[in-house]
């Protein structure tokens, strides 16, 4: 199982991560991650760090496919991967609809519909054998109804790599399907390996439609994992319980969101529901208080060296082939270094 760093984006509280993906590159991590919500986007940090590094591998978790046109994503997918000498994985997602409508003032439309016609199209421009054409049912390039002087381009760099390997970001039975079907890895996030049922029936299904070609090629497993070392256990599930709050409790309106969704599907729906309440209330710390212990241990590794060593085995045992870590901490980051050696 390889490792791989979620240095997420910037903040106040984490100005600067590119000391620690240096560090992690130092230690043999297999690749470094960022993201983009409504704050800093994926593409420029994930370009600096780049710059700072030399083998390490840059991931993108994720790119929101409806902000960017297919096009655009193929082009900076090329360009990153230029300039990084074959470093780049792509990693997409829909993110949500408050996100898409509300901050980018675009339809959320059909997700699945979406994320199919945008992965073919990126994979069309990096192939560069023919000029794009699409007529699809989110897309349609050349555009329709303008000035009547679109016409089919083609990408006018030639990609280093017409491969770069596709990540997507997927918890609903019907995208982790998609993502088995079409992607090159899986982006996982709250993903329990106490739960693997919940999502390995979708999964397998997905696996099963890939085109003889893709058949052949590995597929990474790469959940990214919440970290806190230290020999207070309650001090470390605190440490993670209030991202768990925010994604459970504010990360998308009632009745429709994901992780809520997902956390109903692991047994906890009285529990999600209260921190859904609370959350949107405005009651951010007693919604991030009744976020159950059992529920931090089931997606994320926390406590001691020791227990955090032992509870690791269940994601590799899971089918687990890449363990982000989302981690801050310098001693945490070498911590786990040492423990993957040992496995």
């Amino acid at each position: 199982m390889k490792l791989g760093l979620n240095i997420g984006f910037l903040t106040s509280a984490n100005p600067d991560p590119v000391p620690l993906a240096v560090e992690a590159e130092r230690l043999g991590y297999d690749s470094v991650w960022t993201a983009e919500a409504w704050g800093s986007d994926a593409v420029s940090l994930i370009a600096w760090v780049g710059a700072k590094t030399e083998r390490i591998g840059l991931g993108t978790a994720i790119l929101q496919i409806p902000s960017r046109t297919p096009a655009l994503t193929a082009m900076t997918a090329a360009t990153l991967d230029r300039l990084s000498h074959e470093r780049l994985l792509l990693g997409l997602g829909v993110s949500g609809p408050q996100v898409i409508e509300g901050w980018h003032g675009i339809p959320y439309g059909k997700p699945l519909t979406r994320t199919r016609e945008a992965i073919a199209i990126i994979r069309h421009v990096l192939r560069r054998e023919e000029p794009l054409k699409w007529d699809g049912e989110t897309y349609r390039i050349p555009y329709e109804g303008g000035t009547g002087l679109g016409k089919p381009l083609k990408l006018m760099m030639a990609p280093v790599r017409h491969d770069i390997p596709i990540y997507l970001a997927a918890i609903g039975p019907k995208n982790v399907a998609l993502a088995g079907e079409l992607a090159d890895g899986w982006l996982p996030v709250f993903y329990s390996p106490y739960h693997r049922e919940s999502f390995q029936e979708a999964l397998e299904r997905g696996l099963k439609k890939r085109t003889p070609e893709r058949q052949s090629l590995d597929f990474d497993v790469a959940p990214s994992v919440q970290v806190a070392i230290g020999d207070d256990l309650e001090r470390c599930r605190n440490a993670v319980k209030p991202m768990l709050a925010l994604y459970i409790g504010g990360m998308g309106a009632k009745g429709k969101n994901f992780y809520n969704n997902l956390a109903c599907r692991y047994g906890y729906e009285a529990e999600a529901e209260t921190i859904q309440d609370l959350y949107l209330e405005g009651r951010k710390r007693e919604a991030i208080a009744a976020v159950p212990d059992a529920l931090v241990d089931q997606v994320a590794l926390c406590g001691p060296e020791a227990r955090v060593a032992d509870r690791l085995q269940a994601w590799k045992e899971a089918g687990v082939t890449t363990l982000i870590c989302v981690l801050h901490d310098v001693d945490a980051l070498r911590t786990m270094a040492a423990i993957r050696e040992r496995l």
